[in-house]
C-alpha cells in the first residue's frame, strides 16, 4: 500500500515539489522542458501521488481529484450518469480546473497529449488513464500554453506514469456503500523485468474496474416523500415578508401521471386517470415549473423518480505496455501502447406528453371518459347559437403522461481507446539532450440511445379507431390505426402531422398504441414506436514532437549556475467525426407553440479537423546562488508560436522567477499570456434542431430575480410585441407546458481565446523544523474573448438583464407577436467578453520519525476563491459566481498518518465551505427567495479512515477502510450538493509485490 518510510495520505497535496524527493534530482518538472531540481519550480504545482490514490480507497481518479480545491467542480460519476450526462457521454469523467471548464483544462500523460474523450473537444476522459500505473498527478495553474500548446488556459493536469517497472504488483479491492449499493470492484496486475543486462525494460499491465448503477430513488432525497424546495403556494403574488420557496414533500409533475392524466374540457385540469378512474391531483404550485404538492396517494408523477441514475454502470478493461531500450550508451528507444475498452449503461428520463390530443372515436379511451366527452360535446352543441358562448370541449381528450412503461430512455456506450507512443531520446553532448516522439491516439465510441421514440410512428399509433365503425358505422372490435385504413391522420395544433411525407413507416405496418392506463401497451406497439439508435463517433489524434534541452555550462556559467534552455517544434492533427442513426436525422414538421416533438432530436452528422504547426522555446537564467541574501535567484521565460489551419496565427509567452534570500524561504511568481483555439464542435457543429424548457425571466414569478434592468426591459419587450405586460403570465399558459423547439450550430467565425495569468507565492521550509513545508500561492486568471454557448433560459435572461435591449442576445430569442411568448431560439458559441477568477492555495506538509520504526505525517491544503466572474458580452452584466454551488469560497482537506514496520493508519478530513443554492444575482434581487436557513448549503466536514497491515518486506498487505464514516449526506432539496450522494462507503483489499521476476 504505502511506502512506510514515507507515509502517504488520502489527499496528499504538495506545492513545494520537494516532499516526495530530496530536492536534488535533476528531472523534467511539470511546466518545463528544462531539466532542473524538483524544488526549482516557479509555478505552484499540486501533486497527488500513487500512495495518495491508493490510500483514498477510491478507484476512480476523478472522484479523488475533486477533493483538490482547484479541481472541485470536475465532471465526476454523477455528471456522467442519467439525465446529467452529455449526449453519448455516459461514464465520461472530465477535469475542470479553476471552474473555467473542461475544454480549458489541458490533460497530459508524461507531458504528452492524449486523445480526447468527448467528440469535437480536447477534454480527456480520465477513465482511460490506468489508476494502478500512475506515479503522481501534477496540477499546475495557468501559463502552460508556451510549453505544451493550446487548450490549457486554466492550466494543466499532468499524469506521470510509472517507468522502469520490475517485478510483480497485484492489487484487488471490493467496496460497497452503507446503503448496500454502488458496489465497486477493482483488480490490477503489472509485471515487468529488465532485459539484456539492464539495457532495457519491458512492462505489461492489466486493470479491471467495475462500478454498479445507482438510481435517484436509492437515496433519501431522491424519494417521493423527500422534502424539496418549491414555490410557496401561500406567497402568490410575492410578499417580501414571506419566503418564496419552502420545503414540501410529495412533489410531483402537476396533472401528469405514469398511466396518464386526462383533460376533457377547457379548464385544462386532469379529471380522469388514464384507466378511467377519478384523478387525484396534488396542489398546483405556480412558479415551480409545473410542479405540485400532494400526499403519498397523489396521482401526479413523482419528481424524484424522473431523473434516472446517480451513477452509471461502468466496466473498464485497460491493457498497457511500456518498454525502453538503450540502443547505444547515449541513445534510448522507447515505446508505449494502450488499449482501453469501456462499457457503460445508464437510465435517463422517460419520454413525456403534455396535452397530447386523442380523438373521441378512439375505442381505447375508457368508456366512461368517452361518455363524459360526449356530454361536453352535447353542451357545446346546445349553445352553438350563442355568440357569447365559448366551447369547452375538444372532441376528444388531452392527455399528460410520463411514459415509464413505454420504454425509459437510456444509453449503452461501448468505447475503445487506442494510444501508442514511439520515440528516441538521449544525449547530443555532455550538456545537451534530445527527444523525438510520435503519438497516435484514437477513440472509437459506439453508443446506443435506448427507447428513442419515433415521432411520426408514435402519433400514428395513438390515432386508433374501430375499423368497422370507421368504414360503415358498425363497430367490429378490430382496432387499427386510422392511417392504415386510408392513409389519413388527425392534423391539429397538438399533434404531429404523421400522415404527410416524409414518414418512417408503411401505413399498413402501424400498430395501435394504448396509453390509457399503466403498462397496458402491447409489446408489438412498443416495438413499432421505439427504436434503439446506433450512433458512433471517432476521434483521432496525431502528434509529432521534438525538442533539445541542455545548458551552456561548457561555455560559461553565471554566479547562480549554468543557463538552461529548451527549444523544439511540434505538429499536431486532430480529427473528429460523429455519425448519427438515420432515424434521428429525419426532418419533420413540428408545432412551434407546443413543441410536441420534444422526443425527436433533429441531428446531423458532424465532421471536422484541423492541424497546427508550432515552434517553442524556453530559457532558465540562474542569476545568483549560495550568496548572502541570495541563496537562489533565477528567472525563466518561454514562448510559443502557432499556425492553426482553422484560426490562423497564435502566440503565447510566460516569464517567471524564484528568489530565496535564505535557504528556508523561497518567493516565486509567474506572468503569462496563453491562448486556446476554438475546438472542432465550436467551429463545425451543423445547424441541428434541439428542444429546451425555459423559465421566462419576464414571468411574474421571475421578474424580481434579475438585475435592475429586467422589469423595464421586459415591459418594453412584451409591449413592443403588442401584448399587455401587466397581464403577462407565461407559466400559466398551455404554450409553456412543453419544451420549445430551437436550433444549435457551430460558428466558423470564432476567434481564439486569450488568457492572462499571474501567480505569486512563498514556500517556507524552516531548517530548525526538519520536514516541514508551508506554502502560500495566489493565482489570477483573466480570460478574454472566451467562447461560450449558453442555455435558453440564460439567453433570455441575458437579453433582459442587460442595460438595454440593444444587445447580441435578444435577436436569438424569438417571441410571438401579440403574446410575447417565447416560441423559438438559436444557440451558438460566441466570443463573449471575459471570465475572471482569482484565489489562493495554502498548504502544509510535515513528517517526523517517532522511533522504533514508526513515523507520523500530516499534510493539508486549503483553497480560497476570491472571485469567479463571467461577463456574457460587452455592455452586459457581470455574473458573480463565487460561492455558488460548485464554487465554494473555501474548501480543503487534511490527513494524518501513523505507520510502523507493519501497520499504517490514516485519518482524512475534507472540508467543503458554504455554497448558495441560488445564483448570487437572484439572491441579491430577491432576498426572500427562501428562508435564511435554506438559501445556503452549510459547510460540511467529511471524515475517512483506513488501516493496513503489511508483512515484513511489504510483499503482502491487506487493508480496509471507510470513507465518509459519519455518513454526511446532502441536505433537503439537494441530491448531490454539497457532500455528494454516495454516503458512507466501505472497502477492503489486498496487495502483493515482488521485486523481480525470473522466467
Amino acid at each position: 500500500m504505502a511506502l512506510l518510510s514515507a507515509p502517504a495520505v488520502a489527499q496528499d497535496v504538495d506545492t513545494t515539489g520537494a516532499a516526495a524527493s530530496d530536492g536534488g534530482d535533476i528531472i523534467f518538472v511539470t511546466g518545463s522542458r528544462i531539466a532542473r531540481p524538483e524544488t526549482d519550480n516557479a509555478a505552484p504545482v499540486v501533486s497527488i501521488t500513487a500512495q495518495n490514490i491508493e490510500q483514498s480507497g477510491l478507484t476512480n481518479i476523478t472522484e479523488l481529484l475533486t477533493q483538490t480545491p482547484s479541481l472541485f467542480n470536475s465532471e465526476d460519476n454523477f455528471d456522467a450518469a442519467g439525465s446529467q450526462a452529455r449526449f453519448g457521454g455516459a461514464g465520461v469523467n472530465l477535469l475542470n480546473l479553476r471552474n473555467l471548464g473542461a475544454k480549458r483544462t489541458l490533460v497530459l500523460v508524461d507531458g504528452r497529449r492524449h486523445v480526447a474523450g468527448a467528440p469535437g473537444e480536447a477534454a480527456v476522459d480520465i477513465n482511460t488513464i490506468p489508476t494502478a500505473l500512475v506515479e503522481r498527478i501534477d496540477v499546475l495553474t495557468g501559463g502552460v500554453s508556451p510549453i505544451y500548446g493550446a487548450d490549457g488556459v486554466s492550466g494543466v493536469v499532468n499524469f506521470v506514469m510509472k517507468d522502469d517497472f520490475e517485478g510483480l504488483d497485484f492489487r484487488a479491492q471490493q467496496g460497497i456503500s452503507d446503503f448496500g449499493d454502488a458496489e465497486s470492484t477493482f483488480v490490477s496486475a503489472t509485471v515487468g523485468r529488465q532485459v539484456h543486462g539492464g539495457r532495457g525494460n519491458i512492462a505489461l499491465s492489466y486493470e479491471f474496474r467495475r462500478d454498479e448503477r445507482v438510481a435517484f430513488g436509492d437515496r433519501p432525497n431522491g424519494r417521493f416523500d423527500a422534502l424539496l424546495l418549491v414555490r410557496n403556494p401561500d406567497d402568490q403574488p410575492d410578499d417580501p415578508n414571506i419566503p418564496d420557496n419552502i420545503p414540501l414533500p410529495f412533489i410531483g409533475w402537476a396533472d401528469s401521471a405514469p398511466g396518464g392524466a386526462l383533460v376533457i374540457d377547457s379548464s385544462f385540469a386532469a379529471v380522469f386517470r388514464g384507466d378511467g378512474q377519478v384523478y387525484n391531483p396534488g396542489t398546483s404550485l405556480p412558479g415551480s415549473g409545473f410542479r405540485s404538492a400532494g400526499t403519498a396517494n397523489t396521482d401526479d408523477t413523482p419528481v424524484a423518480s424522473y431523473q434516472g441514475d446517480l451513477q452509471a454502470q461502468t466496466e473498464h478493461h485497460s491493457l498497457n505496455f511500456f518498454s525502453h531500450y538503450d540502443v547505444t550508451p547515449t541513445v534510448r528507444f522507447f515505446a508505449e501502447g494502450k488499449y482501453v475498452d469501456t462499457q457503460t449503461f445508464t437510465i435517463s428520463q422517460p419520454s413525456f406528453d403534455f396535452f397530447t390530443f386523442v380523438s373521441n372515436d378512439n375505442p381505447l379511451i375508457p368508456q366512461n371518459v368517452r361518455d363524459a366527452v360526449d356530454a361536453i360535446a352535447a353542451i357545446d352543441a346546445a349553445n352553438a347559437g350563442d355568440d357569447d358562448y365559448e366551447p369547452i370541449g375538444f372532441g376528444g381528450v388531452l392527455f399528460n403522461r410520463d411514459n415509464f412503461d413505454l420504454g425509459t430512455r437510456g444509453e449503452f456506450v461501448d468505447r475503445e481507446v487506442f494510444r501508442t507512443v514511439f520515440g528516441i531520446d538521449g544525449d547530443l553532448t555532455d550538456n545537451a539532450q534530445f527527444e523525438l516522439s510520435y503519438t497516435f491516439g484514437q477513440n472509437n465510441t459506439k453508443y446506443t440511445s435506448l427507447n428513442y421514440r419515433i415521432a411520426d410512428r408514435y402519433f400514428a399509433a395513438l390515432d386508433a379507431v374501430d375499423e368497422g365503425q370507421f368504414l360503415n358505422g358498425t363497430p367490429n372490435g378490430n382496432i387499427v390505426c386510422r392511417v392504415s385504413i386510408d392513409g389519413s391522420g388527425i392534423v391539429d395544433s397538438g399533434n404531429f402531422s404523421y400522415g404527410e411525407a416524409p414518414q418512417t413507416f408503411a401505413p399498413q405496418d402501424c400498430v395501435p398504441l394504448n396509453v390509457f392506463g399503466e403498462g397496458v401497451a402491447s409489446q408489438a406497439s412498443l416495438d413499432f414506436i421505439n427504436a434503439d439508435l446506433q450512433n458512433r463517433f471517432t476521434i483521432t489524434q496525431y502528434v509529432v514532437n521534438g525538442f533539445v534541452t541542455g545548458d551552456f555550462g561548457h561555455l560559461f556559467e553565471l554566479p547562480g549556475g549554468a543557463i538552461g534552455y529548451a527549444f523544439g517544434a511540434e505538429y499536431r492533427e486532430e480529427r473528429s467525426k460523429s455519425l448519427f442513426d438515420p432515424i434521428s436525422k429525419q426532418v419533420a414538421d413540428f408545432d412551434p407553440d407546443t413543441g410536441v416533438m420534444a422526443d425527436l432530436a433533429l441531428l446531423a452528422d458532424e465532421r471536422g479537423a484541423f492541424n497546427v504547426y508550432e515552434a517553442f522555446g524556453e530559457i532558465n537564467i540562474p542569476l545568483l546562488a549560495d550568496m548572502p541574501l541570495a541563496h537562489l535567484l533565477e528567472v525563466s521565460a518561454s514562448a510559443r508560436v502557432s499556425d492553426y489551419s482553422i484560426s490562423g496565427y497564435a502566440d503565447s509567452w510566460a516569464v517567471s522567477g524564484i528568489y530565496a534570500p535564505i535557504e528556508d524561504v523561497r518567493f516565486r511568481g509567474s506572468y503569462s499570456k496563453s491562448t486556446r483555439a476554438p475546438n472542432i464542435t465550436e467551429l463545425f457543429a451543423p445547424r441541428t434542431g434541439t428542444f429546451s424548457f425555459i423559465e421566462d425571466p419576464c414571468d411574474p414569478n421571475n421578474i424580481d430575480n434579475g438585475t435592475e434592468f429586467r422589469v423595464a426591459n421586459c415591459r418594453a419587450l412584451i409591449e413592443g410585441l403588442g401584448a399587455d405586460f401587466d397581464d403577462y403570465d407565461y407559466e400559466s399558459e398551455i404554450d409553456s407546458s412543453a419544451s420549445l423547439p430551437g436550433f444549435n450550430s457551430g460558428n466558423t467565425n470564432l476567434a481564439q481565446e486569450r488568457a492572462t495569468t499571474w501567480t505569486a507565492g512563498v514556500v517556507v521550509s524552516p531548517s530548525f523544523i526538519p520536514n516541514l513545508y508551508l506554502s502560500f500561492d495566489w493565482f489570477d486568471i483573466e480570460l478574454n474573448e472566451a467562447i461560450n454557448t449558453t442555455s435558453l433560459t440564460r439567453l433570455a435572461e441575458f437579453c433582459v438583464d442587460s442595460p438595454n435591449l440593444d444587445n447580441v442576445f435578444c435577436p436569438l430569442v424569438d417571441r410571438a407577436q401579440g403574446t410575447g411568448y417565447v416560441e423559438s431560439f438559436q444557440l451558438a458559441p460566441v466570443n463573449v467578453a471575459f471570465f475572471e477568477t482569482s484565489g489562493a492555495d495554502f498548504t502544509v506538509n510535515y513528517s517526523t520519525r517517532l522511533g522504533a520504526g514508526s513515523a507520523l505525517s500530516f499534510r493539508g491544503t486549503v483553497g480560497y476563491l476570491d472571485k469567479l466572474n463571467f461577463l456574457p458580452a460587452n455592455g452586459g452584466t457581470v455574473n458573480d459566481d463565487r460561492g455558488e454551488s460548485g464554487a465554494p469560497k473555501w474548501n480543503g482537506n487534511a490527513d494524518l498518518t501513523w505507520s510502523n514496520d507493519n501497520w499504517s493508519i490514516n485519518y482524512g478530513l475534507q472540508y467543503i465551505g458554504r455554497q448558495s443554492r441560488y445564483a448570487n444575482d437572484v439572491i441579491a434581487g430577491n432576498p426572500d427567495i427562501a428562508a435564511p436557513e435554506y438559501i445556503y448549503f452549510n459547510e460540511r466536514f467529511i471524515h475517512d479512515a483506513r488501516i493496513q497491515y503489511n508483512t515484513a518486506g511489504e510483499r503482502f498487505g491487506v487493508y480496509a477502510g471507510v470513507n465518509n464514516f459519519t455518513n454526511e449526506l446532502p441536505p433537503l432539496g439537494s441530491i448531490n450538493a454539497p457532500t455528494g450522494w454516495l454516503g458512507r462507503y466501505f472497502y477492503a483489499g489486498l496487495r502483493i509485490r515482488t521485486d523481480a521476476l525470473s522466467f
